[in-house]
C-alpha cells in the first residue's frame, strides 16, 4: 500500500507492477478521482480532504492496510515519509515499513539530534543552538542568538521543505521569527522545537544519496545539486553536482556514509550538506526517505531506487558494492508546479483542460495528473517532475529546454515558462550557482507574451461553453463543433 497520492504515489505503483506485486491506493475525499488511485489495484477511502483527516492520520493508514491485506506500506515522501509513529505501528501490526526503522528515525530524521550525531562521528557543522518548543532547559533566545550571531536562520527541528523556517537579519526581528516559525513548525509536524543556525549567505546545496540494507551494507550514489530554490524550497536538482572538486565530492560522500553508519541506518535517505564560498562543508540535515529529486540519481546510475527499497524490505543484500556503482551522463530535474510565477506564485488550483507531455531521448516525466485531472487546493502543488539526461551537462539542458516547450498544460497556470528562462540563463548555463540564484538572477523575471498559446486557452474555453448562436452561412456540423482553426484566427504554421 502507497499512503501517499499524486505523481510520487504512481511512480512507487509502475515499479511495483514491474516487480508483479499488486498495489493499493488511499485516497481522500478530494483525490476520489486522482491518477493514483485509478493506476492502483485496488483503493481505499481514508476520510476527508484535511490531510489530518486522511493522509495524516496514522490511525487511518493502518487500518486502510489491515482492511486490504497489504504486507507492507511505502510512505513515499512528505506527509508521514518520515514518521517514528508510523515506522513503530507497521511493526506493531505486523507490516513492513518500507523506509528505515523508527529508531533510525528518531536518530536522524529530528534535526536536534542528528545534528549530536554528526558531531560524534566527526563530520562537520554549522554553529547553532536547538531551542525547545517551550523554552524549557535552554538559555534566553538572545543570549543564544548573539553566540551564534547575525544573520541566523530559524529552521524547525522536525521537518523540513520550507515549513517552519524564518531567516533573521538582527535581534529586533527575533522573537517575532521565532513565534511564527514554532507555530507553523507545530502544525505542520506536531512539533515546535526549533534550530538556530548561523546562516551561509552565498552557499552550495548538495546531498548525497544513500542506500543500506539490513545486513550491515550501505552505500551512497553520489551527490546532487539542490542550490536552485525559492523560499527554501527545491525547484530545480541535477545529478552530479557541477563544477565539484573530486576531494569535496569524495569527503562529502564518506561524510554521508560515516553518518549513516553511525545512525544504524538502513534502507533510502539523504544526507544534506550546504558548501560556503571558502569549499568548506557543513552538515544540514538527513531526510529519513526517498527525495523528490531522486530521478536524477537513477538516471545517472541506471538504478530503480524504489526496487532497492523493496528489496531492501524484502530482507534482501544490496546488489552492488561501492566499487560497481558508476556515474554515467548528467541530469537535470524541475519540479512543475500548479503555481503562477506571474502572480508571485501563487497556488493555481483548478482543472487540467488538456496536457500533453513531451517525450524523446532521455526525457522522462513522472505525473500524478492527465487532462482533466482537478488540482486541488488542500495539498503540495506539484504537478509533475520533468527530467532530461544527456552525455554531458550542456546536452541535458539542452533536451531540458526543448523539453519544457513542449509541455502545454492549459487550464491552470505552472511553473513551466519560469524554469524554461531558467534553464536559458546564462549563469545557470554557466554554473553560478549559490542558494541565492533566484534571487540574484530571476528577482526581475516577467513572462514572454505568447500570442499562440493565449489563443489556444482562449478556445479551449470557449469550446466548454454552450453556443449561444449559431453564425450564418456555417453548417450544422461547425455549429457543434466550432473549428480550432477558425478559433485562433489568421496566423501561419
Amino acid at each position: 500500500m502507497i499512503a501517499n497520492r499524486g505523481e510520487i504515489a504512481v511512480r512507487i505503483m509502475r515499479t511495483c507492477r514491474s516487480m508483479g506485486i499488486e498495489t493499493v491506493a488511499v485516497y481522500s475525499d478530494a483525490d476520489a478521482d486522482a491518477l493514483h488511485v485509478r493506476v492502483a489495484d485496488r483503493s481505499v477511502h481514508l476520510g476527508g480532504a484535511a490531510p489530518n483527516e486522511s493522509y495524516l492520520s496514522v490511525d487511518r493508514i493502518i487500518d486502510a492496510a489491515l482492511g486490504s491485506g497489504a504486507e507492507a506500506i511505502h510512505p513515499g515522501y512528505g506527509f508521514l515519509a518520515e514518521s517514528e509513529q508510523l515506522a513503530r505501528a507497521c511493526v506493531e501490526s505486523g507490516i513492513v515499513f518500507v523506509g528505515p526503522s523508527a529508531d533510525a528515525i528518531a536518530a536522524l530524521g529530528n534535526k536536534s539530534s542528528a545534528r549530536s550525531c554528526a558531531e560524534s562521528c566527526g563530520v562537520p557543522v554549522i554553529t547553532g543552538a536547538t531551542l525547545a518548543g517551550n523554552g524549557a532547559g535552554t538559555e534566553d533566545p538572545e543570549t543564544l542568538a548573539a553566540k551564534i550571531g547575525y544573520p541566523l536562520l530559524i529552521k524547525a527541528a522536525a521537518g523540513g521543505g520550507g515549513k517552519g523556517m524564518r531567516l533573521v537579519s538582527n535581534s529586533c526581528e527575533l522573537r517575532d521569527a521565532i513565534d511564527a516559525a514554532g507555530r507553523e513548525a507545530l502544525n505542520a509536524f506536531g512539533s515546535a522545537e526549533l534550530i538556530l543556525e548561523r546562516f551561509l549567505e552565498r552557499s552550495r546545496h548538495v546531498e548525497v544519496q544513500i542506500l543500506g540494507d539490513l545486513h550491515g551494507n550501505i552505500v551512497h550514489l553520489f551527490e546532487r545539486e539542490c542550490s536552485i530554490q525559492r523560499r527554501h524550497q527545491k525547484i530545480l536538482e541535477e545529478a552530479p553536482a557541477p563544477a565539484l572538486e573530486r576531494r569535496l565530492r569524495d569527503e562529502i560522500c564518506d561524510a554521508a556514509l560515516r553518518l549513516a553508519t553511525a545512525g544504524g541506518y538502513t534502507n533510502a535517505g539523504t544526507v544534506e550538506f550546504l558548501i560556503d564560498e571558502e569549499g568548506g562543508f557543513f552538515f544540514l540535515e538527513v531526510n529519513t526517505r526517498l527525495q523528490v529529486e531522486h530521478p536524477v540519481t537513477e538516471a545517472v546510475t541506471g538504478l530503480d531506487l524504489v526496487a532497492a527499497q523493496l528489496r531492501v524490505a524484502a530482507g534482501e543484500k544490496l546488489r552492488w558494492e561501492q566499487e560497481a556503482i558508476t556515474c554515467r551522463g548528467h541530469a537535470i530535474e524541475c519540479r512543475v508546479y500548479a503555481e503562477d510565477p506571474a502572480a508571485a506564485f501563487m497556488p493555481s488550483p483548478g482543472t487540467i483542460l488538456h496536457q500533453e507531455e513531451p517525450v524523446g531521448p532521455g526525457i522522462r516525466v513522472d505525473s500524478g495528473a492527465v487532462s482533466g485531472s482537478e488540482i486541488p487546493i488542500d495539498y503540495d502543488p506539484i504537478v509533475a517532475k520533468l527530467i532530461a539526461w544527456g552525455e554531458d551537462r550542456d546536452s541535458a539542458r539542452g533536451r531540458m529546454a526543448r523539453a519544457l516547450s513542449e509541455y502545454p498544460i492549459l487550464g491552470i497556470a505552472t511553473t513551466i515558462p519560469f524554469l524554461h528562462d531558467l534553464i536559458a540563463a546564462r549563469a545557470f548555463a554557466e554554473a553560478h550557482l549559490s542558494t541565492r540564484f533566484i534571487d540574484e538572477h530571476m528577482a526581475s523575471w516577467t513572462p514572454r507574451r505568447d500570442a499562440l498559446a493565449e489563443a489556444l486557452v482562449a478556445f479551449v474555453a470557449d469550446a466548454r461553453e454552450p453556443v449561444a448562436a449559431a453564425p450564418r452561412n456555417r453548417c450544422a456540423d461547425e455549429q457543434s463543433h466550432p473549428s480550432p482553426w477558425a478559433g485562433l484566427g489568421r496566423w501561419r504554421l
